[in-house]
C-alpha cells in the first residue's frame, strides 16, 4: 500500500492509499515535525525528528509514537535523518540524525544508543557554516547515503558545504571546489552509481564521479533558488526540481512564487504546470518519488499534494482535505513508501 509521509509544523499527516481511496491519519499533533525516515528494510519501523521537541520512534507503521528516552536529545532541533540498510544481511544499517546547531549523531542498534560523530565539526569549512536568518548557527539540512558504498554518506550543511565520509560518519572530506554551497535536497539514485543530484539556494548541481566534480546544467531554468528534488526511480535521467526566485518566493506566504520543472536526458530544463497550482501564491514544493512506482512523482505544497503519474509532465491533486490553516504553510519533507 502507497504511504504519504508529510512532516507538517504542527504534526505528521500519514496518507494512505487503500484500494484506490487516499485516506488521512493524523499523529504527533502539536509537535514541529521536521523530518522522516523510514527503515528500508522493516518499513513499520519509522523516526521522526522535532525541531526542540525530541527524536520520536514508530514500529507499527506510524500509528503510535514514542519519544525516545535519550536525555540529551530532549531539546535539541532535529533537522535530517536517514536511516541505512546492512549491506550484507539487508536488515538495520545506522540510523542517522543531523540537528541545529549543526551535529550528526549515529545509532547502531535502531535508536536505543546513539553517540555524536564529532569529526566533521574539525573541517577546515566549519567555521564560515552560516544559516542566511539565524546567522550565528547552521544546520544538518540533508543526508544523502551512498548506494554503492557500505557506510558511505554525504551531509549537506546548511549554509556553506556538501562533505563527505567513507566510514559512517568517523572521517570526512571537506567540501570541494564548485560543489553546491547551500544544498537543500540531496539525492543518490541506487540504479546509477557515483551519481549526485544537489537542489541548492545557489542552483543545481550534478556529480557522477561521486561528488569530485561537478556540473550545473542550467537552461531553461528561469528560476534558481531550489529547493526539492525528486529522481524517477525508473532511470536517473528523469528528474523534477522546485524552484523560486528566491527564499521569500519560496518560503514566505505572503510572497509564495514558486514552480516545478522536470528534465530527461541531457534536454533543457522544462517547466510544467499542467494540474498544479498557479505560480503566485504557491510555496515551494517537497517531491518525493519511490520504487514500487515507477514513473510517478508526488509534490506537497500549500495547496494540496499532488501525485504526477507520467514522469511530472501532467499533474492531479490528491482527494484529500486540505485544511485553512495549512494554505499558509510548507510541508517540511514528504517521504513515500510501499507499506504492507
Amino acid at each position: 500500500m502507497t504511504t504519504l509521509y508529510l512532516a507538517m509544523p504542527d504534526g505528521l499527516l500519514i496518507i494512505r492509499n487503500a484500494n484506490g481511496q487516499w485516506q488521512v491519519e493524523r499523529r504527533m499533533d502539536g509537535l514541529p515535525v521536521q523530518c522522516v525516515a523510514i527503515d528500508p528494510f522493516r518499513p513499520e519501523r519509522q523516526y521522526c525528528g522535532t525541531f526542540g521537541q525530541g527524536l520520536w520512534r514508530s514500529r507499527d507503521g506510524g500509528d503510535t509514537w514514542r519519544q525516545m528516552e535519550t536525555p540529551v536529545f530532549r531539546s535539541l532541533q532535529f533537522t535530517a535523518l536517514a536511516v541505512s540498510m546492512n549491506q550484507r544481511t539487508g536488515d538495520l544499517g545506522n540510523l542517522y540524525a543531523g540537528t541545529e546547531p549543526t551535529a550528526l549523531y549515529r545509532s547502531d542498534d535502531g535508536g536505543d544508543t546513539w553517540r555524536e560523530l564529532p569529526n566533521l565539526l574539525t573541517l577546515i569549512s566549519a567555521p564560515t557554516w552560516s544559516f542566511p536568518p539565524r546567522p550565528y548557527t547552521s544546520h544538518v539540512r540533508a543526508i544523502g547515503l551512498d548506494p554503492g558504498v557500505p557506510g558511505g554518506l554525504y551531509v549537506a550543511i546548511e549554509a556553506g558545504a556538501l562533505v563527505h565520509s567513507s566510514n559512517r560518519g568517523d572521517s570526512w572530506d571537506d567540501r570541494v571546489s564548485g560543489s553546491p554551497y547551500d544544498t537543500h535536497t540531496l539525492a543518490l539514485p541506487p540504479n546509477a552509481p557515483l551519481t549526485l543530484y544537489a537542489a541548492a539556494g545557489d542552483g543545481y548541481f550534478e556529480s557522477y564521479d561521486g561528488g569530485d566534480r561537478w556540473g550545473t546544467p542550467r537552461a531553461g531554468l528561469r528560476h534558481h533558488y531550489l529547493w526539492g528534488l525528486a529522481v524517477d526511480p525508473a532511470g536517473p535521467e528523469t528528474l523534477i526540481v522546485s524552484a523560486a526566485s528566491g527564499p521569500n518566493a519560496a518560503h514566505r506566504a505572503e510572497h509564495a512564487a514558486s514552480v516545478i520543472y522536470r528534465r530527461s536526458g541531457f534536454s533543457d530544463w522544462q517547466r510544467v504546470t499542467d494540474g498544479l497550482p498557479d505560480e503566485q501564491g504557491t510555496l515551494a514544493s517537497v517531491l518525493a518519488a519511490h520504487e514500487a512506482e515507477p514513473h510517478v512523482f508526488y509534490a506537497a505544497n500549500n495547496h494540496g499534494i499532488y501525485r504526477s503519474a507520467d514522469t511530472g509532465l501532467t499533474w492531479q491533486r490528491l482527494d484529500i482535505p486540505w485544511p485553512d490553516a495549512y494554505r499558509t504553510q510548507r510541508p517540511a519533507e514528504m517521504v513515500v513508501v510501499d507499506v504492507n
